[in-house]
């Protein structure tokens, strides 16, 4: 296939992305200025609350500019004073991530990755700037550079992770890296790249299963509140759209509540699984689902990613030990015989000293015992990348006051995710390489029989 049909094709799906999630925020906005204010306010405030709310979705910070009689019914100190609301209804950001990781798979298979890359983005960019334009007003307007950069970010971002889905356009990317990097630093690269980004992704999936019981099991209070606010059915829609592009976000926060620093919604408070301490939250059925207070026996939550970081581990160095691995680009010239450095190598496999020194090479297939200390700690760091970045993504100002700080501490939530996963990644490591050591020194250790032929 032709570039520019790849180009093209990929602009055209990244525009029907935003399209598709503008209309997911126009839609309940319609059916609130048809049913609720019978189309008393002008058509132009809806598609600028409609872009405004896309935009919020996509990270973009928008500034509040509340009228006296609004601000006056909020109840909120300082609701007359122009505020920000930067918090991430991170359902939006979702869907164009996942379009965008199609896009770049379809650009990879057709052989034309970088079109699809350049056109895409592009054209999120493009529609991040005019919605942010558009949608400018005294009373509610988002910042020129993010909406044109923040849109066109979480696009590459996507499209890149669908790129590198193609292991053709990996190995390409790995010849081309300078030959000064040894093939032993980009095996441990990738098992640290496992476990750490396999590790954070089953706290998320737990996370997800906690998030999911406590909206079951406070389904009566979810539903007393709603009754309460009597939104009927147009109000209903918007609510329950809010709250669905929330779900992310409230995921993120249960991975938080998992890992002890738990989250705020607003300043004072706080969730964690020691303890509850919560004042007046903003009017979310949803919010009925918080815990009201702390979970028994609640530092064994910290087991969930010690547990992962362990299981990853160890299954990675069971696999790698199995020689089992992608070959790297050395793997030709291994298979290869090299006369000069078998004559070279000791007699004693290079393990004079017992297989501790750095580089040594084991001659019971061993690891060596940095391996799974290297692992470990990058595991850690990008276990802490990815949940220390999402916490903080995830959180904001989501209205004037003491609303003006919600959700976790990213730097907490990085720093117990780098110590928890990092030790259950070096204990993983370390009960794997045991385990192959054992498996292997007996047959070592037996001497071979002589032939009585």
């Amino acid at each position: 296939m032709r570039r520019t049909t790849v180009a093209l094709l990929a602009a055209l799906e990244a525009l029907v992305s935003a399209l598709v999630g503008y209309g997911i925020a126009l839609v309940p906005l319609m059916l609130l200025w048809g049913m609720h204010f019978q189309l008393g306010l002008g058509l132009d405030v809806v598609f600028r609350a409609a872009a405004d709310v896309w935009l919020l979705g996509h990270g973009v910070d928008l500034t509040v500019q509340l009228d006296e009689v609004t601000a006056a019914r909020t109840g909120v100190p300082g609701a007359e004073a122009a505020f920000p609301i930067t918090i991430a209804l991170l359902g939006f950001a979702l869907l164009t991530l996942l379009v965008a990781r199609r896009i770049g798979r379809r650009a990879v298979a057709a052989g034309a990755p970088v079109a699809g890359l350049v056109a895409a983005v592009a054209v999120s960019a493009g529609v991040g700037l005019v919605a942010t334009l558009a949608a400018r007003h005294p009373a509610a307007h988002a910042s020129v550079w993010q909406g044109a950069l923040l849109p066109a970010a979480i696009t590459a971002a996507g499209v890149l992770i669908g790129l590198l889905s193609s292991e053709q356009l990996r190995d390409r990317l790995l010849d081309r890296l300078p030959a000064a990097v040894p093939d032993e630093w980009l095996e441990l690269a990738g098992r640290a790249w496992r476990v750490g980004v396999g590790s954070a992704f089953a706290v998320l999936a737990v996370s997800g299963l906690v998030v999911a019981w406590a909206i079951v099991s406070s389904y009566a209070t979810i539903t007393g509140l709603h009754q309460v606010l009597g939104a009927g059915f147009d109000g209903g829609v918007a609510i329950f759209v809010a709250e669905l592009a929330l779900l992310p976000n409230l995921v993120l926060w249960g991975a938080s509540w998992l890992l002890g620093p738990g989250f705020a919604i607003g300043a004072g408070t706080q969730v964690t699984p020691a303890g509850t301490l919560l004042g007046p939250v903003p009017g979310l059925p949803i919010a009925g689902a918080l815990p009201s207070d702390g979970a028994p026996m609640s530092a064994l939550w910290l087991l969930v990613p010690v547990l992962a970081a362990f299981v990853g581990a160890y299954l990675v160095s069971r696999v790698s030990g199995a020689g089992t691995d992608a070959p790297t680009r050395s793997d030709v010239a291994r298979d290869e015989p090299d006369v000069d450095r078998a004559a070279d190598e000791p007699a004693d496999g290079g393990w004079a000293d017992g297989g501790w020194a750095l580089g040594s090479a084991p001659r019971s297939g061993q690891t060596p015992w940095w391996h799974p200390l290297a692992v470990g700690l990058g595991a850690g760091l990008l276990a802490a990348l990815v949940l220390g970045l999402g916490a903080w993504w995830s959180g904001g100002a989501i209205g004037p006051g003491r609303l003006a700080d919600a959700g976790p501490n990213g730097w907490a939530v990085a720093g117990v995710a780098a110590l928890t996963v990092a030790v259950g990644a070096v204990v993983g490591g370390f009960t794997a390489r045991a385990r192959t050591g054992r498996r292997t020194s007996p047959a070592e250790s037996t001497p071979a029989e002589p032939d009585t032929l």
